[in-house]
């Protein structure tokens, strides 16, 4: 059954997902509107394109610690609705509110629903959700970029890496415990 906690976890985590930090940190600290410039998209890559490597990284950060935060508010309403952390239904909403911060992200109210493309403030996710699987995304996603520059391949190619990584980490994990 669906509580109100749960309802009002995906309606905090759709909102911090809206969080645009690239736009408000760019507005707030050179005047500049990210999204008119670059590649005319609110993300931490457009920042490092348009306002250089601090305001990029800061971005970065701030966009991987709102798909972070939002997915770990599971953990204030989820053991409540959901059952034991590590049961299957705690992952899954887990999930959920990651996906609605990057939906957020990708959509943002605060910012006329002109967003970034969310490969931050996933790995936000990925990192509450598997630090594991995150670590092995960050080696491919670094690995590819070293090698080809393109920093959309090398996200492309750190995503793939998302469900193979769970995959081994858990089949590694249980083999051990077992």
């Amino acid at each position: 059954m669906i509580s109100i906690y749960s309802i009002s976890a995906l309606i905090v985590a759709y909102l911090l997902g809206s969080v645009p930090s690239a736009v408000w940190f760019g507005q707030a600290f050179y005047g500049v509107d990210v999204r008119e410039y670059g590649s005319g998209n609110a993300g931490a890559t457009n920042t490092f394109r348009v306002l250089g490597k601090k305001a990029g990284i800061v971005v970065m950060f701030l966009d991987i610690f709102k798909g972070y935060t939002a997915t770990k508010l599971a953990f204030f309403i989820g053991l409540s609705v959901t059952g034991p952390q590590n049961s299957t239904q705690f992952v899954n909403y887990e999930l959920a509110l990651g996906v609605i911060a990057v939906m957020g992200h990708l959509f943002p109210v605060f910012a006329g629903f002109r967003g970034g493309k969310g490969v931050a403030t996933l790995f936000g996710m990925i990192l509450a959700v598997n630090p594991t699987a995150a670590g092995l995304c960050v080696l491919v996603f670094v690995t590819v970029l070293l090698a080809t520059k393109y920093v959309s391949l090398s996200s492309i190619c750190a995503g793939f890496t998302f469900p193979i990584a769970t995959v081994l980490a858990y089949y590694l994990l249980t083999r051990k415990c077992n």
